[in-house]
């Protein structure tokens, strides 16, 4: 076997790997004899067929196995010996490989192309400040977190009548022309019903001081002229709720208001567990911005983290190897052409720079992670989980127990490590090159990603 090596420029080179027959014959044979043993076959005891017929039926694809494993584990091995830093995978030369016969069992010579990582130089003192905004904590901020409690703790109480605000559950059944109940027509019974999702004026004027045990008519389609609220009332398929059409009658048998949970102990221990410290409203409001200041820390990074990678990609001078990596996107991804490769480049051209530059940063700077680091964050995510429903004082043991959980599932537990080592080069990048504190309102914020 003889493996070469030929430079096209910087970025592009092309390995040569020469099988000579002996490099996989004896394996071959041995391969054979086994089918050999282990065949069964009409007219012959098994393991007694004859080894020519074995070869005739089973030497091509032996012999292709083989040499593609062989192929396969050799330039693999050249690879890390030579210390080539590839990007993507090798692929086939299209202009210097030839068709391989492996019925011949004669000597084949396997050509790659190869794309190559370019070289890398971050100069920290060339790029400058990145912002990092902080979200300014203000009174409105701390108002609709706690509004968001006095909702997910409220409760609907029984009404006398329609208002603008209530919700009523009631039948919808399908009449004709005449207000008659049509026959064979839909008919759905308990069906929550909001006034709020009403568009039509003339329907929520219907609606607006009716009681229970009202009777309602009206087109549902024409009252909130939405497809698919509709077909959620009348409980149809979306692709069938074309074909319905005309008024129905909607028989009113409950009305609710929705009152939001009082700012008092009661809330407090249902926010934070019976034995929580928080006993006014005043340590309630000073309790939310503590909580707010720590949670729209991960705005912050995220947007840091944005900025950064436009900032590098942009002072980073980087040349790719474009055409090979083009190409292997298309053939290594199914149903995707390579019109739709050259329109989407761009965006896969500035992921890869950054990926190559954080690795840049994680080598030079010798960023490691520990298995403590992403148990760390898989507890974290497990506490913001809980907080997403309420739960904002879980037992240490739950949050264990649920960040093992998480930890089980090898390709979520490789993305938190790999966020991990992200975090740990956007810390760098805060270090090295400083940033530029920008203390915005929660609005301004939001208005950066609509730029």
């Amino acid at each position: 076997m003889r493996i070469s090596k030929r430079s096209i420029d910087d970025l592009n080179v092309v390995v040569s790997i020469a099988i000579e027959k002996q490099d996989y014959e004896a394996t071959v044979n041995e391969t054979l004899k086994d089918y050999r043993k282990k065949a069964n076959m009409p007219g012959f005891r098994k393991g007694m067929v004859p080894a020519g017929l074995i070869k005739k039926m089973y030497g091509k694809s032996a012999v292709a196995d083989e040499v593609n494993k062989l192929i396969s584990r050799e330039l693999t091995k050249y690879i890390a010996d030579e210390q080539l830093n590839i990007l993507g995978e090798p692929l086939p030369s299209l202009k210097e490989q030839s068709k391989i016969d492996f019925d011949s069992s004669a000597d084949m010579e396997f050509v790659f192309d190869l794309g190559l990582s370019p070289d890398i130089n971050v100069n920290f003192n060339s790029i400058g400040k990145i912002p990092y905004y902080q979200i300014d904590i203000d009174d409105q901020l701390i108002d609709n977190q706690i509004q968001g409690y006095t909702n997910r703790f409220g409760e609907n109480i029984a009404a006398d009548v329609v208002g603008e605000k209530e919700t009523t559950i009631g039948d919808f059944v399908q009449v004709d022309e005449a207000g008659n109940i049509l026959d064979g027509g839909i008919s759905s019974l308990n069906v929550q019903m909001s006034v709020q999702l009403i568009h039509d004026e003339s329907v929520k004027a219907m609606f607006l001081g009716a009681k229970v045990g009202d009777v309602l008519k009206f087109n549902p389609k024409t009252a909130l002229q939405n497809d698919h609220e509709v077909a959620h009332l009348l409980k149809v398929k979306d692709d069938e709720i074309d074909s319905v059409s005309g008024d129905f009658t909607f028989t009113i048998h409950t009305i609710n208001t929705f009152v939001a949970a009082q700012i008092d102990e009661n809330l407090f221990k249902k926010i934070y567990g019976e034995e929580t410290e928080v006993k006014s409203s005043e340590e309630l409001r000073e309790k939310v911005r503590t909580e707010l200041e720590s949670n729209l820390v991960y705005s912050s990074d995220y947007r840091f983290s944005i900025d950064s990678k436009e900032v590098f990609t942009k002072a980073v001078s980087m040349k790719l190897p474009e055409d090979f990596l083009k190409r292997w996107l298309v053939e290594t991804n199914e149903n995707v052409t390579s019109e739709q490769i050259e329109g989407e480049f761009g965006h896969f051209k500035t992921d890869l720079e950054w990926t190559l530059i954080k690795s840049k940063l994680v080598k030079e700077n010798e960023i490691r992670i520990e298995e403590s680091d992403i148990t760390e964050m898989a507890r974290e995510m497990a506490r913001m989980q809980f907080q997403q429903y309420g739960m904002s004082n879980v037992p240490d043991e739950y949050l264990d127990n649920y960040a093992s959980s998480i930890l089980q599932n090898k390709e979520q537990k490789q993305k938190m490590a790999e966020k991990k080592v992200e975090d740990k080069v956007l810390e760098l990048i805060k270090e090295k090159s400083g940033i530029d504190l920008k203390k915005v309102t929660q609005k301004e914020f939001d208005d950066l990603f609509e730029k």
